[in-house]
């Protein structure tokens, strides 16, 4: 039982990690007054170039760059045109769903199948890994992992006990305030955006070159909107993000699981078990509820034009 509950949940983590990397870049994206609806399309070309890089160069340090000059270059890109030509935020972030998918399927092509042989592999912590059932379930991991064990603490004091977090909360709430005192609302919205879709591709990499060492079209399986989801179920908060990440990787663990002592039930139905799980954070994130409980930024998915002010 002991080892049952160790394997939940340590599988739990990694499913999570893969899916907070993309819901910390896009809470801040979000903070700053940016919606990015395109996080599945950014998470596949992460896991694509990342991969496809390790296949060609045996060089891990070199794939993670590239996974975040992937991720710069489609924060630049739906920067500009949010930002800079103040289009629709949701049809844009659609179109970069739509052509992440595309591309990302198109440039795999080659190395579908193709074992890489590199990956983050996982490694004993010094020290702490020989803590009894603690060491086995969070110091047994990748370096990913272990990185966002900083990354979580890192984000709650940027946003709430920084000048910088107090200005990023004031840009998604009120731009015009903050343009007033003299601060650069376009390249704050651009920095923040290019930082979350990082963050997004990183989540990608986590799929192709952590969680596993192969690359297959479509390999995030919605990951990303279960991280879009938590955000707003979070209320823009990292931490409540983070126990939400969990639940969800506890949940598509436990199904995993479940299938060894309930073989007679088909395997399709424990895969549905994290996706109706989004479905419900979806409908409690919406309607009626949301307004009743939310923290949503005033300013979120709304242009700025600083002659409007």
């Amino acid at each position: 039982m002991m080892s049952l509950i160790i394997s939940l949940c340590s599988g739990a983590i990694v499913y999570a990690v893969s899916v907070m990397y993309a819901g910390i870049g896009e809470t801040f994206s979000e903070r700053a007054g940016i919606m990015n609806l395109g996080v599945e399309g950014v998470m596949l070309m992460g896991a694509v170039s990342g991969y496809i890089t390790a296949v060609h160069t045996h060089n891990l340090a070199l794939s993670f760059l590239v996974v975040l000059l992937t991720g710069a270059i489609f924060g630049l890109v739906f920067a500009f045109l949010t930002v800079t030509l103040q289009s629709d935020q949701t049809v844009c972030g659609m179109a970069m769903l739509i052509f992440g998918t595309g591309l990302s399927g198109f440039l795999g092509k080659d190395v579908s199948g193709v074992a890489a042989n590199l990956k983050f592999e996982k490694f004993a912590f010094p020290l702490l890994s020989k803590i009894p059932v603690l060491g086995d379930i969070f110091f047994k991991q990748n370096l990913l992992t272990y990185a966002m064990y900083l990354i979580v603490p890192l984000s709650m004091f940027y946003i709430y006990r920084t000048r910088f977090g107090l200005k990023l909360r004031a840009l998604g709430e009120n731009p015009a305030a903050l343009d007033a005192a003299g601060e650069n609302v376009f390249a704050m919205r651009y920095g923040y955006t290019i930082f979350g879709c990082m963050m997004m591709a990183v989540s990608g990499a986590c799929v192709s070159l952590a969680n596993t060492n192969f690359w297959n079209s479509g390999m995030t399986a919605g990951k990303g909107w279960i991280a879009f989801a938590l955000v707003a179920f979070s209320s823009w908060n990292p931490l409540m993000l983070m126990w939400g990440a969990l639940l969800f990787g506890f949940i598509s663990c436990l199904g995993s699981n479940l299938q060894i002592y309930l073989p007679s039930v088909p395997t399709e139905v424990y895969s549905m078990l994290p996706y109706i799980a989004t479905v419900i954070v979806f409908i409690l994130s919406t309607g009626n509820f949301r307004k009743k409980h939310t923290a949503e930024p005033a300013a979120l998915a709304k242009p700025y034009d600083r002659e409007s002010r």
